[in-house]
């Protein structure tokens, strides 16, 4: 019988729907998953009739293959990859190349690089992203790694990409760990762009009083501007649902308690590692956080108070300044998450591609938007962009929105109604549109407290100060 192209490891939705798109452009997979029923299950199901090769152990498995063995792990991210890599790098040969498209911590890829490095064989860590329907149909693909690696399994990777514009949405972005960290970043901004759009629904809700329905229809005409994306289009989706049971919105039957996978909070103590500000992805995690104490937060609201009334405004008017401050915000965090990737790739030595990279997120992907072409343009601007805020198209665009934005954070806040990432964006643009901070103030207490020393702007050096001397 003939050997398979490529293998892979873990069955469940998502590394069923990958080989299902291998198969599907023409080639030859070899499956296994730790509970072997799941693979008899594949074979009869949704994998019946295709290319594809059951097996019921790692030496099969690895026997199957065409060498030099090429095999992608859709594993739980953490221990669970380092447990099937233990039992399988033993069973392979010098040039065989493994593939992990889970959600792995770059600095475990960084790690797991080096050691398959030294044992000759090749690593690629790939940030896969598009949920289940892309892994069938396409999704955004990451991949960092051995540059033999990518070589080898590129073809099979772009062809299962999504494609926009007929190019795949997949590319090499670098050594050891760099694809799961745009993988990372990436989710990062996909936690900051749920908030945002969280709470402009919230703000019509509490603000205008609207039902589902008529949200729904804001949305969706949003969805036909600059703020076109895949998430303004399932919330519309969303928005619209009925409950069969019940007939009400099924939005308003769900639990406002989120959960998360934890790649937002790898995100956030990321930029407080490397010093850069990521105020609105770091916002919206700790909304999940805070969502989360639902009990508290149900006894508090018996005992807090905020105020009498909620504000008045001209709905129209209002939602056309909420759509102005939506996208200014939206602006803001890809600002801090391609900031990020800025200082990411002078600390890890990494040749990032920024434009290219946001030309990856166009499609397959869960943040793809019909913006991110306005990145890839600024970056082939100016490929050392220091903030995409300073590019002309993003400077003039929040230009334009900060009086609808302020009016909007105002509203906000004078009616009691929470919009953390929102304001923490505005925040940002604040701060760092100021050519004076009140860090001088912060520099003299910790110079007066710890004798921690300041520089001062009229002389050179560095300067201690005995504050209570007379």
């Amino acid at each position: 019988m003939p050997k398979a192209d490529i293998g892979l490891i873990g069955l469940a939705v998502m590394g069923q729907n990958l080989v299902l798109n291998m198969a599907n452009h023409g080639y030859k997979v070899a499956v296994f998953n730790r509970t072997t029923s799941v693979v008899d299950d594949f074979l009869a199901g949704p994998a019946g009739g295709k290319q594809i090769i059951g097996t019921y152990s790692l030496a099969e498995l690895v026997d199957s293959l065409q060498a030099p063995r090429k095999i992608m792990l859709m594993v739980q991210a953490g221990q669970a990859v380092d447990a099937v890599l233990d039992q399988l790098i033993p069973l392979l040969a010098p040039g065989d190349v493994i593939v992990d498209g889970g959600n792995s911590y770059f600095k475990d890829t960084i790690r797991r690089t080096k050691m398959a490095e030294e044992k000759g064989l090749l690593y690629l860590g790939t940030g896969v992203s598009g949920g289940e329907e892309g892994a069938l149909t396409g999704p955004s693909i990451m991949p960092g790694g051995s540059p033999k690696a990518w070589e080898l399994v590129k073809d099979i990777l772009m062809d299962i990409a999504a494609k926009v514009d007929g190019e795949p949405c997949c590319a090499y972005l670098g050594p050891d760990g760099a694809g799961h960290y745009v993988k990372m970043v990436h989710n990062g901004i996909e936690y900051a762009d749920m908030q945002l759009i969280a709470e402009a629904y919230y703000l019509m809700k509490e603000v205008l009083g609207m039902s589902a329905a008529e949200m729904a229809d804001v949305f969706a005409q949003w969805n036909e501007g600059d703020l076109k994306s895949y998430l303004i289009e399932i919330t519309a989706d969303i928005l619209r649902y009925l409950d069969p049971d019940t007939g009400r919105p099924l939005v308003e039957l769900i639990l406002d308690s989120a959960e998360q996978k934890g790649t937002g909070k790898w995100t956030s103590a990321e930029s407080l590692d490397l010093g850069v500000p990521l105020t609105i992805i770091t916002e919206a995690v700790y909304a999940r956080y805070l969502s989360a104490q639902k009990t508290e937060r149900v006894a508090a609201a018996q005992i807090l108070t905020g105020p009498a009334q909620k504000p008045s405004v001209d709905r129209e008017q209002f939602l056309s300044q909420l759509e102005q401050a939506l996208y200014a915000a939206k602006i803001c965090a890809y600002a801090q998450g391609f900031a990020l990737l800025r200082e990411a790739a002078r600390v890890y030595a990494w040749d990032l591609d920024f434009g290219r990279i946001a030309l990856l997120w166009r499609g397959g992907c869960i943040i793809r938007a019909q913006f991110l072409n306005k990145i890839n343009e600024a970056y082939h601007r100016n490929s050392k962009l220091a903030n995409l805020l300073l590019d002309p198209y993003f400077s003039r665009t929040i230009d334009a929105a900060q009086e609808s934005w302020r009016k909007v954070v105002t509203t906000a806040v004078t009616g009691g109604i929470p919009v953390p990432a929102m304001s923490a964006a505005l925040g940002y643009y604040d701060s760092y549109r100021q050519r004076r901070l009140p860090a001088n103030l912060l520099q003299a207490q910790r110079d007066y407290f710890g004798a921690h020393t300041y520089r001062r702007i009229d002389r050179e050096g560095v300067f201690h100060t005995e504050w209570t001397s007379k």
